[in-house]
């Protein structure tokens, strides 16, 4: 298979995946040890191309940052808090982010560490899902600072592959009391300073092995992943609204049982 066609494929997972509670870099990881690619080799494309995936959540929320911009510079208290929140839940993932850069990088290459993740973090979810009772509403203005650190501190779970950054942020949000489509939408506007900061770090890291080939390739998926992904958050949201989160759960645990049973002893 020619590496554009290997970019184009990672490209579709990563669009579908990025904000499902199902892992994007688990499924990347898992795809590209499955189908034999070389994990080293794919690593730093992984990472780059989650903001084509960020921008779908720019374009298709808008007018929700428009809003915050304006709100802000009439010092809109609503508009304050919103950008409060988000800056307070990626303050923990910067702090262990740079700490422990290599050893996460060590865990993108483990395929089994993500298969086992994707079964424990589905079981999470069905927990969760079973005892939560969230009924704080009123928009990520609404949401206190203590529940954005405490957001934020879940959201370092998701350095382990396949435990899934937006599975973490969600369920972590419910379990505090905050209703799903607020902890959704949280989830969503976190992950850009979250993966944005991935992203320049990881690029800044490997800047001297990235070819011009490597960049054609990482355009590739960026625009591919940003496409895919437009469709799946508006879908996303409406199956959580009818059905909830068991549907990515049991997902979840089928797809890590399946690969523990796929890849090689």
């Amino acid at each position: 298979m020619s590496e554009f066609l290997i970019a184009i494929l990672l490209g579709i997972v990563e669009g579908v995946t990025e904000f499902l509670p199902v892992s994007s870099t688990g499924h990347l990881v898992l795809a590209t040890e499955l189908l034999g690619y070389d994990p080293q080799r794919w690593a730093v494309f992984n990472i780059a191309i989650q903001p084509g995936a960020i921008l779908a959540i720019v374009v298709l929320y808008w007018r929700t940052f428009w809003a915050v911009l304006q709100g802000l510079m009439r010092g809109s208290r609503e508009s304050i808090a919103f950008v409060r929140n988000l800056l307070i839940a990626f303050v923990p993932a910067v702090a262990l982010g740079l700490a422990f850069n290599d050893e996460i990088e060590a865990l993108l290459e483990n395929a089994t560490v993500v298969a086992w993740a994707l079964i424990v973090g589905g079981v999470g979810i069905l927990i969760i899902e079973r005892l939560a009772r969230p009924k704080q509403s009123g928009g990520i203005a609404g949401v206190t600072v203590k529940q954005s650190a405490s957001i934020g501190i879940v959201q370092c779970l998701a350095m382990i592959p396949g435990v899934s950054r937006s599975g973490a942020t969600i369920m972590g949000a419910m379990a505090l009391g905050i209703e799903r489509q607020t902890a959704a939408e949280f989830s969503f506007f976190l992950a850009l300073p979250t993966l944005t900061g991935a992203t320049v770090l990881q690029m800044a890291k490997h800047h001297d092995a990235i070819t011009t080939g490597d960049l054609q390739l990482i355009a590739v998926g960026f625009v591919v992943s940003f496409v895919v992904a437009l469709a799946v958050v508006k879908a996303f949201l409406a199956i959580v609204t009818k059905h909830g989160f068991a549907p990515f759960a049991w997902y979840r645990i089928v797809a890590g049982a399946a690969a523990l049973i796929a890849l090689p002893a």
